[in-house]
């Protein structure tokens, strides 16, 4: 398992020739897609400083991506300038145009200032970086993608792609379907560890980011083709406070037949209340802990009123999961607890654990403090049990890529899990290697107070009250529209949520996920900028065009072609055509902000530039432009999907 699908830089040997077998053109753009594979991490579009922090070294096959079909053209050329020097890997990125000014191109290749500093000195005959880049220019193969090539500054290679060939490849697309873009991650099983509450408790706004992160990263797997995804919620259903909520129960429910959820009530309530008796009652805290003994024995009453109160509290979640549109397979914190003696003892063996007035610890490098495994009183932890289910899910499930969302306050427990893991032999020390784990950090909920989000009486907000009053405004938003007067309360409920959950979600999923954000009904459900409701909207809008146009969009499909004359058509065509480019820098990093930009994005294109200058029902060029609706629509169903927003096709 180690070793699957990451290539090694030193395999970059094989791919070159010497001098005097310099191989033809045909044969070098063979191998220059596997070999630009290697630096596509390095030439990705630039990010800020607080997202390059979490960039992950992944190897993606992504060939319907422009950037890597221009790369390995560029790949051949600098073959041919260069054949002496090794290691010269194309620097291929999109343009974008200054603020006020225009792109001199669609691409560009930066290599010419790059190579310069490694052969000035050197007899190449060449005089500096522009003549560089010339012979770049003037080594290109043949190639349909380009209709033009310029030269700019200190040898920087402008590329303008040919709009035939951005037409025939959006066009593909609608035929064989938007599953042909999708890249392919080199494993065959991932899982996204999240949500994770615990039991006996409300879920509540903190919960929010990370069922809706980790969902999103779930989607995003998918889409690369990973045979099989495991959604884990890691539920906190063991420890001692289940004493202190079984002793409780059996105190207003002496009958267990009696406990319901009905009966029970609030959760939050009684575990308070639970939690006070405790603290108030020495004979309750004493019965409290004979509860966790018999529990943790197997006492079948014990094990009973445990599951009751598991059963409640997951029905409680299940309220917050439908309404967000995620499944969850759950194993908890029980279900590894056999596992944690074999897993220490296995540790121990191998010499990682060490006696520290009385606990057994394991130190891992650079950390000064150590992981506590079984504490002074030989009890586990949860860093026990943490133990237990990564050694479960390398071993047992076989996973080879594991990712972690959680809090960024939890960064520092999971890094020193993996290093402990390192340590033992069972992660490979090189981050290029699968099996692999990925601790996935996000930032804080905030009020507009700046403050952790909680209600008027400082008591946190549990997330399916919060999710009722997104539906519920926007539904007060919809029946105010005229437009709406003849919908059926079905279509207004289901449309409602749609764009209330979906405006909760792409709050958070638009927001770096390192960095707080502020929760904000009214900013969320604005139907300007850059918001769920704008990009509903707008996909709406498409889906209204199509329908007035009367067009069976299948016959379209067959019988139209798309035509790129106007620079509005163009610059709509490529940017759809740049979306598997886009997805595989999403993913390479684990960041959904960067979908949603690029959501957005398309929605602004459409609508202001498209739609605005482009007549689409009734013009010449209606069957070019219906195709460009159509699949303009397909991408942002796409986006949706992976955002976990279910699409509004009408408003």
């Amino acid at each position: 398992m180690l070793g699957l699908g990451c290539l090694n830089f030193n395999r970059l040997s094989h791919f070159h020739s010497p001098p005097s077998l310099q191989p033809s053109r045909s044969d070098l753009l063979k191998v220059a897609s596997r070999r630009f594979a290697l630096a596509v991490n390095k030439t990705q579009s630039p990010l800020t400083k607080t997202q390059s922090s979490p960039t992950l070294s992944i190897d993606i096959d992504n060939p319907a991506s422009v950037k890597r079909q221009l790369a390995q053209l560029f790949d051949v050329s600098l073959k041919t300038t260069l054949p002496d020097e090794e290691d010269v890997l194309p620097i291929v990125d999109a343009c974008t145009a200054k603020t006020g000014g225009k792109k001199f191109g669609d691409y560009q290749c930066n290599n010419a200032m790059v190579i310069w500093s490694k052969v000035k000195g050197k007899e190449t005959g060449f005089k500096g970086p522009p003549s560089i880049g010339q012979a770049i220019i003037n080594n290109l193969p043949p190639s349909e993608m380009i209709d033009s090539c310029s030269l700019a500054g200190p040898g920087f290679v402008n590329v303008v792609l040919s709009k035939n060939w951005i037409a025939q490849g959006v066009q593909r697309m609608l035929i064989d379907g938007i599953d042909m873009w999708a890249p392919r991650l080199p494993i065959g099983r991932a899982l996204v560890d999240f949500s994770s509450p615990n039991i006996a408790k409300e879920m509540h706004v903190g919960h929010l980011r990370s069922t809706i992160i980790g969902d999103t990263l779930a989607r995003m797997l998918e889409f690369t083709r990973v045979k099989h995804i495991t959604r884990r919620n890691h539920v906190g259903d063991w420890g001692t406070q289940f004493g202190m909520l079984i002793a409780y129960l059996f105190e207003n429910f002496p009958n267990q037949e009696d406990i319901s959820e009905t009966a029970i009530g609030d959760l939050q309530a009684f575990y308070k209340a639970s939690k006070l008796r405790f603290d108030d009652d020495p004979e309750f805290k004493l019965r409290a802990q004979q509860a966790v003994v018999l529990l943790q024995s197997g006492d079948t009453r014990y094990r009973k009123a445990w599951q009751q109160i598991c059963d409640v509290s997951r029905a409680e979640f299940n309220k917050v999961y439908q309404r967000l549109g995620v499944q969850l397979e759950e194993k908890g914190e029980s279900f590894y607890n056999p596992y944690i003696p074999g897993v220490i003892e296995k540790l121990d063996k191998l010499g990682l654990i060490e006696d520290s007035d009385g606990a057994r610890v394991i130190y891992v490098e650079g950390v000064n403090i150590p992981l506590i495994a079984v504490k002074r009183d030989g009890g586990y932890n949860y860093f026990s049990t943490d133990i237990a289910s990564l050694w479960y899910r390398l071993n047992e499930e076989k996973i080879e890529w594991i990712v972690y969302v959680t809090d960024i306050g939890q960064q520092q427990h999971f890094d020193m899990l993996f290093k402990a893991f390192k340590r033992a032999g069972w992660l490979p020390r090189n981050e290029n290697v699968y099996p692999k784990c990925t601790h996935i950090g996000f930032g804080l909920v905030l009020g507009d107070d700046g403050k952790r989000f909680r209600s008027r009486s400082s008591e946190v907000v549990r997330l399916v009250d919060l999710l009722d009053e997104a539906k519920r405004r926007c539904k007060t938003a919809l029946l105010e529209r005229e437009t709406t007067n003849d919908w059926s309360e079905e279509e207004i409920e289901k449309t409602s949520e749609a764009i209330g959950y979906g405006a909760v979600k792409y709050a958070d999923l638009k927001i770096n996920r390192l960095t707080n954000y502020t929760f904000n009904f009214d900013q969320m459900l604005s139907d300007k900028g850059n918001t769920a409701v704008y990009l509903l909207y707008a996909h709406a809008r498409i889906c209204s065009i199509i329908r007035k146009s009367g067009k069976d969009m299948e016959e379209v499909k067959k019988n139209g072609f798309i035509v790129l004359d106007h620079e509005d058509e163009r610059l709509l065509g490529l940017h759809l055509l740049q979306f598997p480019e886009v997805f595989e820098e999403a993913c390479s990093n684990l960041l959904p902000s960067v979908l949603c930009d690029y959501l957005y994005t398309l929605a602004e294109i459409f609508s202001k530039k498209f739609y605005s200058n482009c007549q689409v029902v009734g013009s010449p060029e209606e069957s070019s432009r219906l195709l460009l609706c159509e699949a303009t629509a397909i991408v942002m169903r796409k986006c949706f999907y992976l955002l976990g927003i279910e699409p509004v096709y009408k408003l």
